[in-house]
Order: structure tokens, then sequence, then C-alpha cells
């Protein structure tokens, strides 16, 4: 009797351990088959990423080729994204790392996002300023006798962009004036009248620009392009510029208007049409042209 409740309870044991070893075998066939997936959705996931760093990096050598302006900005950006890549590659997919790549991908597009309006704005401004130059081009070539120093400046305002921070001029206008006894000016387009030629503009706000004092020049050339003024010779980085009159003032971000006096040479002083360039340093700034009779 005792015999055959032992047979019996071994059968039982035997029949659970079978049961047992069919569940375990089916969990860890199951939990394989899971982890094969997982493993597989990561792979997809990391070839997912890999793609998308590839395509910024397609997009970064786009925008080096075709500007010229933020060049070190947009490289060092590129090179962020290269290592990034290399590490994605390097590294064995899961999901701490997915999530950590994806985290750094939102990061660098919203800084491409960032970087290309900039260029953007900034390839635009610097557009405009390269009309600018093909415009003054066309007078800085009649003038001999300052050629050498007007191409110094002209080369420097050839190779740099127009930064946001740099101050800007609208209503610049030159005409001649009349010096009263009692210090009135009054306007007067004759030739044999004028004592000076006064050039006024407003200096527009820019919250960018670095406040404080200011010097600024002008320069006034008479229809044979001879230089009008006091003939005042400024070193600056690229070289001597020389000016008829010049002036300090005081920014502090705001619109200012500003008028600068230009004393006359009666030998200069002609009929006809006469150019008139504003400087904030050696920056031009802005550029008029009036008549006198």
């Amino acid at each position: 009797m005792t015999e055959t409740k032992s047979n019996t309870a071994l059968k039982i044991l035997t029949g659970i351990l079978a049961v047992a070893l069919i569940a375990l075998g089916i969990y860890t066939v199951k939990f394989y088959n899971e982890e094969k997936e997982n493993k597989a959705i990561l792979q997809k996931e990391k070839a997912v990423i890999e793609d998308e760093l590839n395509d910024l990096i397609v997009k970064y050598d786009e925008a080096i080729a075709t500007n010229e302006v933020m060049d070190q900005d947009l490289v060092d950006a590129r090179q962020r994204i290269a290592v990034l890549l290399d590490s994605v590659k390097d590294s064995e997919a899961n999901l701490v790392l997915i999530s950590r790549y994806r985290r750094e991908i939102g990061a660098l597009k919203s800084e491409k996002d960032r970087l290309f309006r900039v260029v953007d704005s900034l390839s635009n401004q610097n557009r405009l300023l390269a009309t600018t130059i093909d415009s003054t081009n066309m007078v800085l070539a009649q003038r001999t006798r300052m050629s050498d120093s007007l191409q110094v400046t002209n080369q420097s305002l050839s190779t740099k962009v127009d930064r946001a921070a740099q101050l800007k001029v609208t209503g610049l206008k030159g005409e001649g004036v009349i010096v009263r006894n009692n210090g009135k000016l009054v306007t007067n387009n004759r030739t044999r009248r004028i004592d000076q030629i006064r050039t006024c503009f407003t200096i527009t706000e820019n919250a960018l620009s670095q406040a404080g004092e200011k010097e600024m020049f002008v320069q006034v050339y008479n229809p044979e392009n001879e230089l009008v003024g006091d003939q005042l010779a400024v070193q600056h980085d690229g070289g001597v510029m020389v000016y008829s009159a010049a002036s300090k003032i005081f920014y502090e971000n705001e619109e200012l208007d500003v008028c600068i006096l230009s004393n006359t040479d009666r030998e200069k002083l002609m009929e006809g049409t006469y150019k008139v360039y504003v400087y904030a340093g050696n920056q031009l700034i802005g550029t008029s042209s009036f008549a006198l009779r």
C-alpha cells in the first residue's frame, strides 16, 4: 500500500515537473522571441537615427558649400553630428542609448534650424551689401587721386558681412548752407553763396549695436570727383581714409538725428551733382547725392 502511494506521488511530482518544464520552455521561447523582436526594433530605430544624422550632415555640407557667412559655426555643428554618428554606429542598440540619441538629435535639429535662419539672414544682408558695393565701385573707379586708399577700403567692405549690429542710416541728404553772423544756417543751392555743406541723416534704432561714443565721417565729392572739405586723413585697420569732415556722437541704441558740416573751397565748388558718403568708423553706411547751381 505504501509502495503504491509512493509511486502515485512520484507520478504526480513527475507530472508537475513536466508541466513546469513545458511552461518554462514556453516562457523561454516567448522571452527569446520578445527579446529578438525588441532587438530588431532597436536596430531599426538605430538605423533610422543613423539616417537622420547622415541627412543632417548632408544639409550642413550643402550649407557650408554655398555660404561664406558663419562657416566656422556650421563646420563646428557638422563635426558634433559626425561624432554622434560615429558613437551611434559603434554602440550596441539599447533603449537607454536610443532615448539619449533621440534627445541629442532633437537638440541638433533645433540648433540647425537656428543656425540656418541666421545664415539666411546674413546671406541676404551680404547680397544687399554686394549690391551697394557694386554701385560704389563705379564711383571709386573715377577717383584716381585716391584710388589706393579707396581700393583698400573697397576690398575690406567686399569681404565683410554686414552684421546685424552695424549702424544704419535713413533720410541721408546733403545741401549747401549759408552761415549767418548770428550762427544761423540757411539752406542755399547756389555755389557762389555757399559757406559750408551740411550732411544730415538719422541713425536708426538698433538694440544689437554697442552703445557709446561713435566717430562718424563724411566724404563730399564735387562733380569732378574732387573731395570737398578739410581733407582729414584717418588711419584705419585697412589703411588710410581721407574725409571731408568728422563728428563724434553718443549713440544709445535709439534713433538719433545727426548733421555734419564740411568746410568748402571756392575753387572746388561748381555747378552739378555732388556725392555724399557717410561712414561709421571705416564702415560705409550710407550714400546720397544733391545738386548745386
